[in-house]
């Protein structure tokens, strides 16, 4: 009986999770109320706060997922693929491949749903580019002990550009209201950023 309820409270969560992804896909970008977000759900405000403690609770909830889905495919590409700047490569398009397919979530992604929130869910983002700039910045170092990089590459300076690159993509897809393609210009763009 508690195992039925607890599934059934889990199904309420990511049903709650996948409607402010979807009301965050809407190219006007609504500020998503509590109150918008029960009235969508057709339930009231209380039954919200009946899985999570609060909004922040919720967008947390969206971070995680972002997190768990990017971080599987990245460690997916480690594990595939032996060439550093092929891992790079893969990494990227695989995160602006996530904007394409995650448009609500994209605006996570850049701070603009998280506007008025609380502040330790931009901190939270900000950990999440970390780890993905501490990711590229080893798999420059894989490349230059293959000899693609020269050895005093400077590692740390390139993975920032990427990550850099990576937020801009994502940001002009959201401000252009999901018309931007991240991926229009990758092939000849990324002759000029794997050097």
């Amino acid at each position: 009986m508690n195992e039925a309820r607890t599934a059934k409270a889990g199904e309420k969560k990511l049903q709650i999770l996948q409607t402010i992804a979807e009301m965050l896909e809407r190219p006007e970008g609504v500020k998503i109320t509590t109150a918008l977000l029960a009235k969508q759900l057709d339930v009231s405000e209380a039954a919200l706060y009946r899985h999570f403690a609060s909004k922040a609770q919720m967008y947390e909830g969206l971070i995680e997922f972002i997190e768990t889905g990017m971080f599987s495919v990245i460690g997916q590409i480690e594990t595939k693929e032996d060439s550093g700047l092929k891992q790079v490569e893969s990494i990227i398009v695989s995160l602006l491949r996530f904007a394409q397919k995650n448009r609500g979530l994209t605006r996570v992604l850049v701070g603009e749903a998280l506007v008025h929130e609380n502040p330790r869910l931009q901190a939270r983002i900000n950990q999440l580019l970390d780890r993905i700039e501490a990711t590229l910045k080893q798999c420059l170092k894989v490349a230059a002990a293959q000899g693609a990089l020269p050895a005093d590459h400077d590692f740390g300076a390139h993975a920032d550009a990427l990550v850099c690159y990576t937020l801009g993509r994502w940001q002009r897809f959201v401000k252009s209201g999901f018309k931007d393609d991240p991926l229009a210009r990758w092939p000849a763009q990324w002759p000029l950023l794997a050097r």
